[in-house]
């Protein structure tokens, strides 16, 4: 099954082993990424903060250095999502009163890039407050999806999943509480791992009005890698991961899978059904296990409500809502308790299950629209909805912390169409393999 594509250049293994075997030199592989995003951005506007001078200065004196064996991205150009601290950048999340302000120190994922040997070029767009579908503010301007520039590369890590689907850098890393790495991953047609809720600190990412202060990871909200290939993925998260995982090898045709595509909050269109459709057709061909229904599901819509009461409680930090009403410690505690009855509910069904396939969103990459897309309606099947309601295939996962990898299956026209595939909590690099194996199914 073919997909939409825009490049062929090489991953972050790939580079990485260019420069291993000497073909070419820090230096060149970041130059290359230099002119890729001087030709490719002033199109797509992904790459809003650019910090080339010091990406030379890197690469320069990492010429003739012995490679270490902890150094698996030594001299591989990338960016990360502009809500990361890096030392000397700014970081505003959007927000026009926060412009400007620089960072005094990287945070934890940019200082194990790194330490791996990856030389970060700049950062990319978002949206104000990493809070929505499309990746547009009043400071950097609008990111453009690089398969059709007047729609949306997804958010909130729109400006990743633009750099890394045009070619401008082999790898990524976002953020993702509403979809923000898995739906940017979808539209663009890359790859895209929403990590198990802790495994990768989010020190260093916090909102601009607590610079320096060290805030709380954030409940619900998670770190993970955005790439064009699934060892890229893997090896993004073994680079970050603060657990050490456990690796399950089963081969694909030894696996149960559940196929959900029906959702009682929010309908899916034809656009991303059919794709899908498609791919677990192919899946049943090739002698793989794919259920389309279960004897007990997890309650989806009361689900959903509590996950939509707890992320806007967590997104607003628990301030006032709009009405004026506030959420109490009680409210907040049995929030907690509802998730905890969501994650045993999953783990039941994982009980029969090994994973997951769902839509990573109900459409596929929208028209811009002005204002926060969320607060509006879309058009699915012919019927309107509320936009909001196309959480609910982020919520499947984010509310039991679950880990879920996107890869690209096919397209409708020329924009691509991704799918999820969830697993357990903790089964992160399954997860990866899993999604490994079924595109190699599909696409070799």
């Amino acid at each position: 099954m073919a997909y939409p594509t825009l490049t062929d250049e090489p991953g972050g293994i790939e580079t990485a082993a260019q420069i291993r075997d000497g073909h070419i030199s820090p230096l060149e592989a970041v130059e290359a990424a230099i002119g890729r995003i001087e030709k490719l951005d002033e199109a797509i506007n992904a790459v809003v903060i650019r910090d080339f001078d010091r990406a030379r200065e890197t690469a320069r004196a990492m010429d003739g250095m012995e490679i270490m064996p902890h150094q698996p991205l030594f001299g591989v150009p990338m960016t990360i999502k502009e809500s990361f601290a890096i030392a000397g950048l700014p970081s505003c999340w959007g927000f026009k009163e926060f412009e400007g302000q620089v960072q005094d120190a990287d945070s934890t994922v940019v200082r194990q890039l790194k330490a791996a040997g990856a030389i970060l070029l700049g950062k990319t767009n978002i949206p104000p407050a990493l809070a929505d579908w499309q990746s547009a503010n009043p400071v950097y301007g609008r990111t453009g999806n690089p398969h059709d520039t007047t729609r949306s590369p997804g958010g909130s890590s729109g400006g990743s999943a633009a750099a890394v689907a045009s070619g401008m850098v082999p790898l990524e890393y976002g953020t993702d509480i509403g979809g923000s790495v898995r739906v940017p991953a979808h539209f663009c047609g890359t790859w895209g791992h929403k990590t198990s809720w802790g495994l990768v600190s989010k020190q260093g990412h916090d909102h601009p009005a607590f610079k320096g202060m060290d805030a709380h990871d954030g409940a619900l909200s998670i770190a993970g890698p955005l790439t064009r290939n699934a060892d890229d993925l893997a090896l993004m998260l073994e680079l970050t991961a603060t657990l050490p995982l456990r690796r399950r090898e089963k081969d694909l045709k030894a696996c149960r899978f559940l196929l959900l595509l029906d959702h009682p909050v929010s309908e899916v269109d034809a656009s991303v059904r059919g794709p899908i459709e498609t791919a677990a057709e192919a899946l049943r061909k090739a002698g793989v296990h794919v259920d389309t229904s279960a004897p007990e599901m997890p309650d989806l819509e009361g689900d959903h409500a509590d996950y939509m009461r707890m992320l806007n409680i967590a997104m607003a930090r628990g301030a006032p809502a709009d009405d004026g009403t506030r959420a109490t410690a009680t409210d907040w505690f049995d929030l907690l308790d509802a998730q905890t009855r969501c994650e045993l509910s999953w783990a039941n069904l994982f009980d029969s299950y090994d994973f997951i396939l769902a839509p990573p969103a109900p459409i596929l990459a929208m028209k811009h629209v002005e204002g926060q897309y969320f607060q509006g309606e879309t058009i699915i099947n012919g019927n309107t909805h509320a936009a909001a309601d196309g959480l609910a295939w982020a919520g499947i996962a984010t509310f039991p912390n679950l880990p879920s990898t996107v890869l690209p299956v096919g397209g409708t026209g020329d924009l691509p169409c991704g799918m999820q595939v969830i697993g357990p909590r903790w089964s992160d690099f399954d997860c990866i393999a899993a999604a490994k194996a079924i595109g190699a199914l599909l696409h070799d």
